[in-house]
């Protein structure tokens, strides 16, 4: 007799072959038959007109504080997830000395807008080295499985103290220093090392990432040591900066080292290389024997704006600055106050100078790329659908329109503002990636931005918009599932999941394509010290099973904890060689 078996399903196995009908039995928290399963199991799931894919990895997530303190791992537990990557972009929580915990707290706070009370609440801090804060995430049980990067903001502060905070250059003994901790993260179970190069990303007083303006010496130094360790992918944010010649090093390291060398690959102000060409020398070199990876996001990458959360229209006025750091209630009172609105709406803008103020005028005041977030929303909206556009049909101006809409519903109403990856107003060029086996599907920041974006919803999203409802063109589901759990899986080395063949670990969805939608999102204040984050919530995932043990049933947590730390490369199952 089987643990379970799962039974009648639609198999989309992770590999991008056809989907079949079949059965899965699972022992001992791994796959033992695919196909026809005659015996029994000890629990039964009917998947009749269900589909049955491996368990989602997610490659781009921050949860580094949140994984010392929660089990359930929300959101992206909620949405089919049974393994993360966390520590990307440089940021994360080890090594720290003790006197540089709060430097560390502000700069993930600026970074991924994740509340710096609630970090401080919720970590105990108790590690100082790498490897003690690997061994800090052990401790704790989850739904998923979690894994991590060693970041370059946190090393380099180590080292090299204040003048590592403020991106001076490092000596080559100091080099060594941190190639030294790099290598000894990686020993002890990290599976890449990540670094910032994008002025987007600053700590909450305002100073860019350590390692923004970090030479090729130091980054190839560093690559290096994560090629002497013997595993691990090199992953980077970066502005792309022609003068950097990014793809230059990136290139010649993962020729000299072997390494898989990946990159955020976005439609971007912020990049001087237009997404092309971003993507022609990314083919370029890899002819030349590389590895570069591009890492692509599924939907415009942007804002969420609302009264509650970090940015909104109206956020440089005057009179909102005065009750900004006011609690709600007296904030609502203020809202709900006809002459305090048309004091507002009167009111010109105070933008602060910084080298984001272009696009801190577009968040107050480009309506024409503001859009209104109703029920059933498109993230992929059209024109007619802008705030400038709904308010030209209702006769009003764009900024009452603006303030009605988040007032609604006693101040909860939304607006969509797509940065990143939407400049031609559709999505058509991610069609086209999604083709490309130079590139894998990320960033969808789980556990950051928490109170601008819930991109930790991306893998519904995939199979909600990208391939059931897109009306300019959908991909196969196939291709979908491929995308989100093996190749995510096989750049990290965790040859062990993303496909449902005897021998993988039994990370498993099942999932109701035909109820599967995306919930609307709410602000929460469920974090510790009341800290706010936006979630998201979707229907149509029947159950998602961890390492063989049912995690959540409709969308809600079943107590079960069986996730645990991922340390170094999982090797690919005997079971699945053998077969072959």
């Amino acid at each position: 007799m089987h643990d379970m078996v799962i039974r009648n399903g639609t198999i989309v196995d992770g590999t991008g072959a056809p989907a079949f009908t079949g059965d899965i039995a699972i022992d001992g928290g791994l796959i033992s038959a695919v196909g026809t399963v005659t015996a029994r199991g000890r629990e039964e799931i009917d998947a009749t007109g269900l589909t049955v894919a491996p368990g989602f990895v997610d490659i781009h997530t921050h949860y580094d504080g949140q994984a010392t303190w929660d089990s359930e791992m929300a959101p992206s537990s909620w949405h089919g997830v049974t393994t993360v990557v966390m520590g990307n972009c440089g940021v994360g929580f080890a090594p720290a000395k003790p006197d540089k915990h709060d430097w560390l707290i502000a700069l993930m706070e600026g970074v991924e807008d994740i509340p710096g009370t609630a970090l401080a609440e919720g970590m105990a801090w108790n590690w100082e080295t790498f490897p003690e804060y690997m061994d800090a995430l052990a401790q704790r049980p989850r739904t998923i499985d979690v894994a991590t990067h060693v970041p370059h903001g946190a090393v380099r502060a180590y080292v090299m103290g204040e003048r590592g905070a403020r991106n001076e250059a490092p000596t080559e003994h100091e080099i060594a220093q941190m190639s030294a901790i790099v290598e000894e993260g990686l020993k002890s179970g990290a599976l890449g090392f990540s670094t910032s190069r994008t002025v987007l990303h600053k700590s909450i007083d305002g100073e860019l990432v350590p390692g923004t303006t970090a030479t090729k010496e130091e980054l190839i130094g560093i690559g290096r040591a994560v090629a002497r360790a013997g595993h691990g992918v090199f992953e980077m944010a970066s502005d792309l900066r022609r003068e950097w010649d990014e793809f230059g090093w990136m290139g010649a390291l993962s020729k000299e080292t072997g390494l898989p060398v990946t990159f955020a690959m976005l439609q971007s102000i912020a990049k001087e290389l237009p997404w092309q060409e971003q993507m022609s020398e990314t083919a370029r070199w890899n002819a030349e024997g590389a590895n570069i990876v591009a890492q692509i996001a599924l939907r415009g990458n942007g804002i969420l704006m609302a009264w509650r959360g970090t940015v909104h229209p109206f956020k440089f006025k005057p009179s909102w600055a005065a009750i900004d750091a006011a609690p709600w209630a007296e904030q609502w009172a203020k809202i709900s106050d006809p002459a305090w609105k048309a004091r507002l709406l009167a009111e010109a803008d105070v933008i602060p100078e910084s080298d984001v103020q272009a696009l801190l005028h577009v968040v107050a005041q480009g309506f024409g790329l503001h859009y209104e977030m109703g029920t059933d929303f498109d993230y992929e909206p059209t024109q007619d659908q802008t705030i400038a556009a709904r308010a030209a049909a209702a006769g009003v101006s764009p900024a009452e329109y603006t303030y009605d809409l988040l007032s609604a519903n006693q101040g909860t109403g939304f607006i969509y503002f797509p940065i990143l990856n939407y400049a031609d107003g559709n999505l058509d060029f991610v069609e086209g990636l999604l083709q490309r086996d130079d590139v894998v599907i990320s960033l969808s920041d789980g556990g950051a931005h928490c109170g601008t974006i819930c991109d930790a919803a991306s893998p519904t999203f995939l199979l909600q918009h990208w391939v059931r409802d897109r009306k300019r063109g959908t991909i196969t589901i196939e291709n979908a599932i491929k995308r989100q759990c093996s190749d995510t899986a096989r750049l990290y080395g965790m040859n062990d999941r993303g496909v449902l063949a005897p021998g993988y670990l039994a990370d498993i969805n099942l999932i109701d394509m035909t109820r599967l939608k995306l919930g609307a999102p709410w602000m929460a204040f469920d974090l510790p010290a009341g800290g706010k984050r936006l979630l998201q919530k979707a229907d149509g995932y029947v159950a998602t099973i961890k390492s063989g043990v049912v995690t959540f049933r409709e969308g809600a947590m079943t107590g079960e904890l069986p996730g645990v730390l991922i340390r170094g490369p999982q090797d690919r199952p005997a079971l699945a060689i053998a077969a072959e």
